[in-house]
């Protein structure tokens, strides 16, 4: 910790920063706190949904193998199935953390494919991955919503602890070293002031 000199300038100063530090503090302590509630909001979340989207991506592909079993090898009519583009990305905001929302403006699921060299196999792999499609996006949404939290309370944490245990303890001791120097400075001044005092009462009881 840098000396500093013992002023009142100085110790007010330090009762400043001191203030602010605390309050810093207290605020970067309770964005921590709705930054990790959120966060164990979007856990239980995602486990929930990891498990089911396990067993859809499951379903799905033993559907497309069934199909392709049946057909051959259906990536001619997988061409034929349009870009679907009706995905939107909006943000909110969460103690100035930035957390995705995915909007899907979801269509009746129609086959996009010739129905004539396709059959019951390839439309039930094609509603299946039209279902996990739907999943992965809220999935995506909550993964990039939970690193960006994850990320945001790490920084938060790091802030804190900054505060807590080296600006507040170092201007701390900074205001008791000023006011101890102040301190003994007055009782010095007091004590120089008694000499001076007894002193002119001794010249004065004398020329009297």
């Amino acid at each position: 910790m840098a000396q500093i000199t013992a002023t009142k300038g100085n110790l007010l100063a330090c009762k400043k920063s001191l203030s602010l530090a605390t309050m810093g503090y207290d605020l970067l302590d309770r964005k921590r706190n709705v930054l990790i509630r959120e966060m164990m909001n979007l856990v239980g979340e995602v486990k929930q949904l990891r498990d089911t989207i396990t067993q859809a991506y499951e379903t799905a592909y033993y559907l497309l193998q069934q199909a392709n079993v049946s057909l051959g090898v259906i990536s001619e009519l997988t061409r034929q199935v349009k870009v679907d583009d009706g995905i939107e990305i909006t943000y909110r905001s969460v103690m100035g953390v930035e957390i995705p929302k995915v909007i899907y403006h979801e269509q009746p699921v129609t086959m996009q494919y010739d129905i004539e060299i396709s059959n019951s196999r390839v439309d039930e792999a094609y509603i299946q991955f039209n279902k996990v499609k739907s999943m992965t996006m809220k999935l995506a949404e909550i993964d990039s919503s939970a690193y960006r939290l994850a990320n945001a309370i790490r920084k938060t944490q790091k802030r804190a602890n900054a505060l807590k245990n080296i600006v507040i303890p170092n201007t701390t001791a900074q205001i008791k070293f000023i006011s101890d120097a102040l301190d003994e400075k007055e009782r010095e001044e007091f004590s120089r002031l008694k000499v001076i005092k007894a002193q002119k009462n001794a010249k004065a009881s004398k020329s009297a």
